[in-house]
């Protein structure tokens, strides 16, 4: 029998605390008023776990294995954020929650929901806190700052999301140098690289010069403000400036980007949705996915020989940051009802053979640093981009979010306000006001239901 970790009596979420979650999504269920389960201190074997995630995360195979290993049963419910915040506030929500640990981690720990797991890890044999990523800092949080603090969850795999991927036959029949492969270009050379990349016919754009969108909006803007030497949020996270001289660089960028129309935006969607069939059809020349996307790269042997994977890049005079807009992995539930089994599948899915195959699959970096080992380098892409990438994670740092609203909710305002300048139909500047109207009224309710 596994001892009992994480269970502190008497620390349930406030009223208002759950109202705040549930204000966020429509059909919430109201509060049950029940006291909220802790940890039965049954180690598993026997026991049922319920796990929230995206179709995918955890196959059909690997809930049959863990069956088997464990003797664990895990049952897989579809993520959904509505069903996820009627389930918290009813007071029986899943035993493990998918989250992206960059935005996700810092609302639902600011409202007092996500389990602490610092007394699992001190006790696990199979995920030593030595041989963490530093990417798993993006699941702390000290009730202010992300990247301190207890630890809430664990990211599954990573990539340094600003990085992007480049096929060398669309700079090479373009005439373009190539990008270096370990120092970074400007995001200025960036840009001027895409628009002499971009391939037009009849008035309809036939190849992108590059994708820049970032994982979300809200995520890729805070990093960029970084990596120009600020801040997006204030000190208390609780407001947004657009007008500062470093986000006003970041947004101003973002906003020529689109007004170029050298790759997908808001006023240019791409058809497919992502990146990843049109890298594949020789239709994009730089994509701004991470190391992730070599896993799909290397399904397809002659793309794989043109491509490269580079750095992020940085604002002339600004600094290098490499952060990571994701981290997605899973977290608990304060209120679970099986926590200890849980953990148990929560060390199974990070250390074991699901977390052994992922690593091994090049769709991601693994979070555990013993796993490392297995990242494909077989063939010579594979080594090349490996090197990059290893390279890269020396410039790693947490991008610090705000607890008081959700990434998608700062997106949806962004959506809304943005493509008027797009289209070049106000300033940048009169942008960055509305946005800090818009994004700071909604950080102030945030705030107010977080008390």
């Amino acid at each position: 029998m596994r001892p009992q970790a994480g269970a502190r009596p008497g620390a349930s979420p406030s009223r208002r605390r759950f109202l705040a979650l549930s204000a966020g999504a429509a059909g919430a269920t109201a509060l049950s008023g029940c006291a909220l389960q802790v940890s039965t201190g049954v180690g598993g074997s026997g026991e049922t776990v319920t796990v929230m995630v995206n179709s995918g995360d955890i196959l059909p195979e690997q809930v049959r294995q863990a069956k088997k290993d464990l003797g664990i049963k895990i049952v897989l419910v579809k993520y959904d954020i509505t069903k996820l915040i009627a389930m918290l506030t009813s007071g029986n929500p899943p035993d493990l929650v998918r989250g992206v640990g960059a935005v996700d981690l810092p609302y639902f720990a600011a409202r007092d929901v996500a389990e602490e797991l610092d007394p699992y890890f001190a006790r696990s044999d199979v995920l030593a806190l030595d041989d963490l990523d530093p990417v798993n800092d993006l699941w702390r949080y000290d009730g202010r700052t992300q990247g301190r603090g207890p630890r809430y969850g664990m990211a599954k795999d990573f990539s340094q999301d600003s990085m992007y991927w480049y096929n060398t036959s669309a700079f090479d029949r373009a005439g373009v140098d190539r990008p270096p492969e370990t120092d970074p270009v400007t995001y200025e050379e960036w840009l001027d690289a895409a628009r002499r990349l971009v391939r037009r016919k009849n008035g309809q754009t036939t190849v992108f010069g590059g994708s820049y969108g970032g994982l979300t909006r809200a995520g890729l803007l805070a990093t960029m403000t970084a990596s120009a030497g600020g801040r997006l949020f204030d000190d208390g996270f609780s407001r947004v400036d657009f007008t500062t001289p470093e986000a006003r660089k970041a947004l101003a960028w973002y906003i020529d980007y689109c007004r170029a129309k050298v790759g997908p935006s808001l006023v240019q969607p791409d058809p497919n949705g992502w990146d990843g069939p049109t890298y594949q059809a020789g239709r994009l020349a730089m994509s701004n996915s991470g190391y992730w996307m070599g896993g799909m790269i290397g399904t397809d042997p002659k793309l794989a020989r043109v491509s490269r994977l580079a750095p992020a890049p940085m604002f002339a005079g600004g600094e290098r940051i490499s952060a990571c807009q994701g981290g997605t992995g899973l977290w608990m539930p304060r209120a679970a009802r099986n926590k200890d089994a849980a953990w148990r599948v929560f060390e199974w899915f990070f250390g074991e053979e699901p977390a052994k195959a992922r690593a091994s699959g090049g769709w991601g970096i693994p979070s555990l640093r013993s796993l490392r080992p297995l990242m494909p380098a077989k063939e010579e892409y594979q080594k090349r981009a490996l090197e990059v990438q290893e390279n890269e994670l020396r410039h790693f740092s947490v991008v610090s979010f705000t607890p008081y609203t959700r990434a998608d909710a700062i997106d949806a305002l962004f959506n809304q306000i943005a493509p008027a300048a797009m289209n070049g139909q106000i300033s940048v500047d009169t942008l960055a006001g509305r946005l800090n109207s818009a994004i700071n009224e909604q950080l102030k309710r945030g705030k107010e239901q977080v008390g």
